[in-house]
Protein backbone atom coordinates (compact mmCIF):
# COMPACT_ATOMS: atom_id res chain seq x y z
CA UNK A 1 0.00 0.00 0.00
CA UNK A 2 1.10 3.68 -0.64
CA UNK A 3 2.36 5.49 2.33
CA UNK A 4 1.98 9.46 2.04
CA UNK A 5 2.44 12.19 5.06
CA UNK A 6 0.11 14.65 5.11
CA UNK A 7 2.92 17.71 6.44
CA UNK A 8 -0.21 20.39 7.17
CA UNK A 9 -2.89 19.64 8.57
CA UNK A 10 -5.40 21.28 11.43
CA UNK A 11 -7.10 18.68 12.97
CA UNK A 12 -7.75 20.24 15.81
CA UNK A 13 -10.18 22.45 13.63
CA UNK A 14 -13.89 23.28 15.12
CA UNK A 15 -14.65 21.47 11.84
CA UNK A 16 -13.58 18.02 13.23
CA UNK A 17 -15.22 18.44 16.44
CA UNK A 18 -17.85 15.84 16.26
CA UNK A 19 -15.72 13.16 14.51
CA UNK A 20 -11.93 14.04 14.92
CA UNK A 21 -10.77 10.37 15.91
CA UNK A 22 -12.46 8.91 12.71
CA UNK A 23 -10.95 11.51 10.29
CA UNK A 24 -7.75 10.21 11.53
CA UNK A 25 -8.59 6.75 11.39
CA UNK A 26 -9.77 6.99 7.64
CA UNK A 27 -6.15 8.96 7.06
CA UNK A 28 -4.38 5.82 8.15
CA UNK A 29 -6.55 3.53 6.71
CA UNK A 30 -6.49 5.39 3.08
CA UNK A 31 -2.33 5.14 3.29
CA UNK A 32 -1.75 8.58 4.94
CA UNK A 33 0.31 6.97 8.03
CA UNK A 34 1.58 10.06 9.15
CA UNK A 35 0.00 13.35 10.05
CA UNK A 36 1.69 17.23 10.86
CA UNK A 37 -0.70 19.06 12.85
CA UNK A 38 -0.13 22.64 13.01
CA UNK A 39 -0.81 24.60 16.61
CA UNK A 40 -0.66 28.22 15.23
CA UNK A 41 -4.52 29.44 15.60
CA UNK A 42 -6.57 31.28 18.40
CA UNK A 43 -3.39 32.44 19.68
CA UNK A 44 -1.59 29.80 21.67
CA UNK A 45 -4.49 27.68 22.16
CA UNK A 46 -3.92 25.53 19.02
CA UNK A 47 -0.48 24.85 20.08
CA UNK A 48 -1.51 23.08 23.29
CA UNK A 49 -4.51 21.44 21.02
CA UNK A 50 -2.01 20.02 18.90
CA UNK A 51 0.38 18.74 21.48
CA UNK A 52 -1.65 16.95 23.17
CA UNK A 53 -3.13 15.23 20.06
CA UNK A 54 0.52 14.34 19.25
CA UNK A 55 0.92 12.56 22.69
CA UNK A 56 -2.37 11.05 21.93
CA UNK A 57 -1.20 8.89 18.97
CA UNK A 58 2.23 8.16 17.88
CA UNK A 59 2.33 9.02 13.98
CA UNK A 60 1.10 12.50 15.15
CA UNK A 61 3.44 15.37 15.12
CA UNK A 62 2.95 18.69 15.96
CA UNK A 63 4.03 22.13 15.08
CA UNK A 64 3.45 25.24 16.95
CA UNK A 65 3.57 28.94 16.36
CA UNK A 66 1.30 32.28 15.57
CA UNK A 67 -0.25 32.72 12.72
CA UNK A 68 0.22 36.34 10.89
CA UNK A 69 -3.92 36.70 11.34
CA UNK A 70 -3.27 36.47 15.38
CA UNK A 71 -0.19 38.46 15.52
CA UNK A 72 -2.16 40.88 17.78
CA UNK A 73 -1.57 38.02 20.56
CA UNK A 74 0.59 39.45 22.92
CA UNK A 75 4.30 38.79 22.52
CA UNK A 76 4.77 35.49 25.17
CA UNK A 77 8.57 34.41 23.78
CA UNK A 78 9.01 32.08 26.76
CA UNK A 79 6.07 30.01 26.51
CA UNK A 80 6.67 29.66 22.66
CA UNK A 81 10.46 28.65 23.62
CA UNK A 82 8.33 25.97 26.00
CA UNK A 83 6.06 24.80 23.74
CA UNK A 84 8.30 24.48 20.61
CA UNK A 85 11.26 22.22 22.83
CA UNK A 86 8.44 19.68 23.67
CA UNK A 87 9.49 16.37 21.95
CA UNK A 88 7.11 15.62 19.69
CA UNK A 89 7.31 19.18 17.98
CA UNK A 90 8.51 19.00 15.01
CA UNK A 91 8.05 22.57 13.31
CA UNK A 92 8.13 26.32 14.14
CA UNK A 93 5.05 27.70 12.68
CA UNK A 94 2.86 28.25 10.36
CA UNK A 95 4.54 32.23 10.63
CA UNK A 96 4.88 34.83 8.21
CA UNK A 97 3.36 37.09 6.42
CA UNK A 98 -0.77 38.00 4.71
CA UNK A 99 -1.01 40.68 2.53
CA UNK A 100 -3.81 39.38 0.67
CA UNK A 101 -6.35 38.89 3.94
CA UNK A 102 -4.38 41.94 5.53
CA UNK A 103 -6.07 40.72 9.36
CA UNK A 104 -3.66 41.68 11.00
CA UNK A 105 -1.04 44.98 11.09
CA UNK A 106 1.99 44.63 8.95
CA UNK A 107 4.28 45.44 11.54
CA UNK A 108 3.16 42.92 14.01
CA UNK A 109 3.15 40.08 11.64
CA UNK A 110 6.83 41.11 10.33
CA UNK A 111 7.68 41.21 14.73
CA UNK A 112 6.29 37.57 15.23
CA UNK A 113 7.67 36.50 12.14
CA UNK A 114 11.44 37.06 12.46
CA UNK A 115 10.61 36.04 16.66
CA UNK A 116 9.38 32.64 15.76
CA UNK A 117 12.50 32.07 13.10
CA UNK A 118 14.64 33.08 15.75
CA UNK A 119 12.88 30.61 18.37
CA UNK A 120 13.39 28.13 15.28
CA UNK A 121 17.00 28.43 15.31
CA UNK A 122 17.45 28.43 18.88
CA UNK A 123 15.44 25.08 18.90
CA UNK A 124 17.28 23.69 15.51
CA UNK A 125 13.77 23.48 14.16
CA UNK A 126 12.64 24.22 10.65
CA UNK A 127 10.21 26.52 9.63
CA UNK A 128 6.55 26.39 8.53
CA UNK A 129 5.82 29.56 6.43
CA UNK A 130 2.50 31.00 5.31
CA UNK A 131 2.79 33.72 2.60
CA UNK A 132 -0.06 34.73 0.53
CA UNK A 133 0.96 38.21 -1.58
CA UNK A 134 3.67 38.66 0.33
CA UNK A 135 6.68 36.05 -1.48
CA UNK A 136 9.29 38.59 -1.82
CA UNK A 137 9.21 40.09 1.74
CA UNK A 138 8.98 36.77 3.29
CA UNK A 139 12.17 35.65 1.63
CA UNK A 140 13.93 39.17 2.23
CA UNK A 141 13.16 38.41 5.98
CA UNK A 142 13.95 34.58 5.59
CA UNK A 143 17.27 35.80 4.37
CA UNK A 144 17.97 38.32 6.78
CA UNK A 145 17.27 36.05 10.03
CA UNK A 146 19.23 32.87 8.67
CA UNK A 147 16.69 30.72 8.22
CA UNK A 148 18.77 29.04 6.01
CA UNK A 149 20.33 27.29 9.58
CA UNK A 150 17.40 25.41 10.11
CA UNK A 151 15.60 25.50 6.87
CA UNK A 152 11.31 25.42 6.33
CA UNK A 153 8.74 25.09 3.92
CA UNK A 154 6.39 27.50 1.76
CA UNK A 155 3.35 25.91 2.85
CA UNK A 156 0.26 25.86 0.05
CA UNK A 157 2.57 26.84 -2.28
CA UNK A 158 1.57 29.14 -5.13
CA UNK A 159 5.10 31.39 -6.08
CA UNK A 160 6.36 29.85 -9.68
CA UNK A 161 8.86 28.14 -10.39
CA UNK A 162 12.08 30.83 -10.11
CA UNK A 163 11.30 31.51 -6.42
CA UNK A 164 11.20 27.74 -5.73
CA UNK A 165 14.91 27.81 -7.03
CA UNK A 166 15.38 31.48 -4.73
CA UNK A 167 14.16 29.33 -1.95
CA UNK A 168 16.13 26.08 -2.50
CA UNK A 169 19.04 27.89 -2.09
CA UNK A 170 17.85 29.08 1.34
CA UNK A 171 17.19 25.14 2.65
CA UNK A 172 13.42 25.50 1.87
CA UNK A 173 11.29 23.17 0.23
CA UNK A 174 7.76 24.23 -0.87
CA UNK A 175 4.27 22.00 -0.46
CA UNK A 176 1.31 21.63 -2.18
CA UNK A 177 -2.07 20.62 -0.77
CA UNK A 178 -5.41 20.43 -2.98
CA UNK A 179 -5.07 23.50 -5.04
CA UNK A 180 -2.61 21.38 -7.50
CA UNK A 181 -6.02 19.79 -8.94
CA UNK A 182 -8.11 23.14 -9.16
CA UNK A 183 -9.19 23.09 -12.98
CA UNK A 184 -8.11 26.88 -12.97
CA UNK A 185 -4.58 26.37 -11.26
CA UNK A 186 -2.59 25.76 -14.37
CA UNK A 187 -0.11 28.37 -12.91
CA UNK A 188 0.51 26.02 -9.80
CA UNK A 189 0.54 23.08 -12.02
CA UNK A 190 3.12 24.99 -14.16
CA UNK A 191 5.41 25.38 -11.23
CA UNK A 192 5.25 21.96 -10.17
CA UNK A 193 6.56 20.58 -13.12
CA UNK A 194 9.85 22.32 -12.79
CA UNK A 195 10.33 22.50 -9.01
CA UNK A 196 12.39 19.03 -8.69
CA UNK A 197 10.49 16.33 -7.18
CA UNK A 198 13.48 16.43 -4.13
CA UNK A 199 11.91 20.02 -2.97
CA UNK A 200 8.10 18.85 -2.84
CA UNK A 201 6.18 17.42 0.12
CA UNK A 202 2.26 16.97 -0.02
CA UNK A 203 -0.62 18.49 2.42
CA UNK A 204 -4.34 18.96 2.62
CA UNK A 205 -4.10 22.05 4.88
CA UNK A 206 -7.61 20.31 6.09
CA UNK A 207 -10.28 21.46 6.71
CA UNK A 208 -9.40 23.21 3.32
CA UNK A 209 -9.39 23.52 -0.07
CA UNK A 210 -10.33 19.52 -0.92
CA UNK A 211 -8.64 18.36 -3.70
CA UNK A 212 -10.80 17.77 -6.93
CA UNK A 213 -12.92 15.83 -7.49
CA UNK A 214 -14.00 16.30 -3.78
CA UNK A 215 -14.38 20.52 -3.86
CA UNK A 216 -16.94 21.73 -1.79
CA UNK A 217 -16.44 19.21 0.83
CA UNK A 218 -14.80 19.37 3.73
CA UNK A 219 -10.91 18.87 3.79
CA UNK A 220 -9.49 15.56 5.51
CA UNK A 221 -6.21 13.89 5.27
CA UNK A 222 -7.89 11.10 3.43
CA UNK A 223 -8.10 12.85 0.34
CA UNK A 224 -4.74 13.12 -0.09
CA UNK A 225 -4.25 11.02 -2.53
CA UNK A 226 -5.94 12.83 -5.17
CA UNK A 227 -3.51 15.52 -5.14
CA UNK A 228 -0.18 12.68 -4.78
CA UNK A 229 -2.40 11.13 -8.10
CA UNK A 230 -2.05 14.74 -10.10
CA UNK A 231 1.08 15.22 -9.35
CA UNK A 232 2.46 12.11 -10.18
CA UNK A 233 0.95 12.59 -13.35
CA UNK A 234 2.20 15.94 -14.66
CA UNK A 235 5.50 15.19 -13.88
CA UNK A 236 5.01 11.82 -15.54
CA UNK A 237 6.32 9.63 -12.84
CA UNK A 238 4.23 6.49 -10.93
CA UNK A 239 2.25 7.39 -8.19
CA UNK A 240 4.70 5.14 -6.18
CA UNK A 241 7.05 7.11 -6.75
CA UNK A 242 5.72 10.39 -6.03
CA UNK A 243 4.93 8.46 -2.53
CA UNK A 244 7.57 7.12 -2.07
CA UNK A 245 9.81 10.28 -2.75
CA UNK A 246 7.72 12.80 -0.75
CA UNK A 247 7.32 10.55 2.11
CA UNK A 248 10.80 10.38 2.15
CA UNK A 249 11.36 13.98 2.10
CA UNK A 250 8.83 14.96 4.47
CA UNK A 251 10.51 12.53 7.21
CA UNK A 252 14.01 13.65 6.71
CA UNK A 253 12.49 17.41 7.14
CA UNK A 254 10.29 17.12 10.49
CA UNK A 255 12.97 14.56 11.52
CA UNK A 256 10.30 11.58 11.76
CA UNK A 257 10.76 7.86 11.85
Amino acid sequence: MLELVDTHTHLDSPEFADDQAEVIQRAVAAGVTKLVTIGASDGFDSAERAIALAEKYEYIWASVGIHPHDAPTPTDRERLMQLGGHPKVVAIGETGLDFFRDWSPKDLQEKWFRLQIEIARELKKPIIIHSRDAGPECLEILKAEQAADVGGVFHCFAENAEFALKLAEINFLVSFPGTLTFKKADSVRAAAIKIPIEQIMLETDAPYMSPSPLRGKRCESSYMIHTAAVLADIKNLSLEEVAKVTTQTACEFYRIP
